[in-house]
C-alpha cells in the first residue's frame, strides 16, 4: 500500500535543470540532491529523456527534480528529445540554466532564457565549472558560480532555489473553506472494478485530510449506503461530494437543501480552471456528427475493460448527444500543441497533473478556441445535476443561470 504520507508529486515543487549538452547539468542535479541521481559522463549527450525523481530537498521541502537533455542535441533524436525538454518547461516551477563557465552564455542558453520568460518561470543561471576558471567573470543578478566537482556554490544555488519557490497559499484548500468545524461532511466513494485494491484515490485521500485538518468530521461511503448513513444523522451534513460517476445515483438520495458537488468539480477548482472547465462544458450541447473528442489524462494507468476516460464517458457521451464521436485520448505528459481537429477536450481531475501543466494545457485550448472542460463536469452536465453541483459555488454557479 502507497505511503499515505508522501506528499503527492502533482502538489511538490518541479525543479527543472536546463542546458547544452555537456554543461554539467546532471552533475549539478547530483550534487544539489547529495544523490546520483543523474547519470554523468565526459560524452556530449548522455541524458537522453528528461529524468525526474521526487524526494525531500532543504530549504525547500518536497520537491521533484528534473534532468533534461541537452537543449542543443542535433539530428532527428535530437530534435525529438528537444521537443520534450520544451514540454517539461510546461510542468516545471522554477528552471535553472546550467551553463559552461568556460564557454559562457550561448546562443542557445539565451533561447532557453527566452523560453523562461515567456512562460514566466522564475530561473537562476548556475555558471559551473568555476573551479577551471582563472579569472571570476561578471555575471548577470540572477546567476551564480559553481562548481559541481568541489562543490563551491551550490549550497547557495537551494538558498536560491527556496527563495524562488512558489508560496504556499494558506486559503488555498480542496473544500476546508466550504464547512465549519464540528460540521459533517459525507464522501461518497464507488468502489467497482476500477477502484485500486486496498486503496483510495487521491482527490479522496485529499478530501478527507481536508475535511480533518478544518476540525470537521468525515463520514465515508459507498454510495449503495448513503441513503443509510443519511439516515443516521441526527442532523443534514454541511455537504456531501460524491464520486462523479455515482452522481446520478446519489443526486435523488441527497436533500435538495444539502449542498452537494464531485471531488472532480473540486479538483476543478483547486488546480485552478472550475470556471474554464464550466463554460467550455456548454460544447457537449453542440456536438455533432464525425466531431473528435480529445479525452485528456494527467496520468498513467492501467485501463480496466470499462475505464472511465476511454469506455465509459465517451459511451455516454455518445447516447447523450445521440451522434456518431471519434474519441482521441492522451495521457501522462502526452499532450497535442495543435488542438485544431477536435471540438471539445474533457481532462481528468488533473490530481496527478501539477497546477502550472494543467494551466498550460488549458491556455492552449483557450488560445486555439477550443472548449477544455473536465470529466466530472462532463458527467454533472449529462446526469442534468451541474447546477446543483455548482450551487456551492455562488460565482461559477451564477455562470449558469446567466445563460439561461
Amino acid at each position: 500500500m502507497p505511503n499515505l504520507n508522501a506528499t503527492p508529486s502533482a502538489e511538490r515543487v518541479h525543479i527543472g535543470f536546463f542546458g547544452c549538452r555537456n554543461a554539467g547539468k546532471s552533475s549539478v542535479v547530483n550534487a544539489v540532491t547529495g544523490q546520483d541521481l543523474a547519470v554523468v559522463s565526459d560524452v556530449a549527450g548522455t541524458t537522453t529523456d528528461p529524468v525526474q525523481k521526487a524526494m525531500e530537498l532543504l530549504p525547500l521541502g518536497p520537491v521533484v527534480i528534473i534532468d533534461t537533455p541537452g537543449f542543443d542535441d542535433e539530428g532527428m533524436l535530437g530534435e525529438k528529445r528537444v521537443l520534450r525538454t520544451k514540454q517539461t518547461l510546461n510542468r516545471t516551477d522554477i528552471a535553472v540554466l546550467v551553463v559552461d563557465a568556460t564557454r559562457g552564455m550561448s546562443e542557445v542558453d539565451q533561447q532557453l532564457v527566452g523560453l523562461f520568460e515567456e512562460k514566466l518561470l522564475p530561473y537562476v543561471v548556475v555558471y559551473n565549472k568555476c573551479d577551471l576558471l582563472e579569472v571570476a567573470p561578471s555575471i548577470p543578478k540572477n546567476g551564480l558560480l559553481a562548481s559541481a566537482l568541489t562543490g563551491q556554490g551550490i549550497h547557495e544555488l537551494k538558498e536560491r532555489l527556496g527563495a524562488l519557490a512558489p508560496k504556499e497559499d494558506p486559503g488555498h484548500r480542496l473544500l476546508g473553506d466550504l464547512i465549519r468545524p464540528g460540521a459533517a461532511v459525507v464522501l461518497v466513494c464507488p468502489i467497482d472494478e476500477s477502484a485500486p485494491k486496498g486503496r483510495m484515490i487521491l482527490p479522496q485521500q485529499m478530501a478527507i485530510r481536508d475535511v480533518l485538518d478544518s476540525g470537521a468530521t468525515a463520514l465515508v461511503c459507498r454510495e449503495t449506503e448513503l441513503a443509510a448513513t443519511l439516515a443516521h444523522l441526527q442532523a443534514p451534513p454541511a455537504l456531501v461530494v460524491t464520486d462523479s460517476q455515482a452522481f446520478g445515483y446519489v443526486a435523488p438520495i441527497v436533500p435538495d437543501a444539502v449542498p452537494l458537488t464531485s471531488f472532480s468539480i473540486l479538483m476543478a477548482r483547486y488546480k485552478g480552471f472550475l470556471q474554464t472547465a464550466v463554460a467550455g462544458v456548454a460544447a457537449v450541447e453542440h456536438l455533432r456528427n464525425g466531431d473528435t473528442v480529445l479525452m485528456a489524462e494527467g496520468c498513467t494507468h492501467h485501463r480496466q475493460c470499462n475505464d472511465i476516460g476511454t469506455v465509459k464517458i465517451p459511451r455516454w457521451l455518445r447516447a447523450h448527444t445521440d451522434c456518431e464521436l471519434h474519441i482521441e485520448t492522451c495521457s501522462g505528459r502526452e499532450f497535442p500543441d495543435d488542438l485544431s481537429p477536435y471540438a471539445l477536450v474533457i481532462h481528468c481531475g488533473a490530481c496527478m497533473t501539477s497546477e502550472r501543466e494543467v494551466h498550460y494545457r488549458m491556455r492552449c485550448a483557450q488560445d486555439q478556441g477550443i472548449p477544455f472542460t473536465n470529466y466530472g463536469i462532463t458527467i454533472a452536465q449529462m446526469t442534468g445535476t451541474l447546477e446543483r453541483s455548482l450551487r456551492v459555488f455562488p460565482s461559477i454557479h451564477s455562470m449558469l443561470t446567466n445563460c439561461d
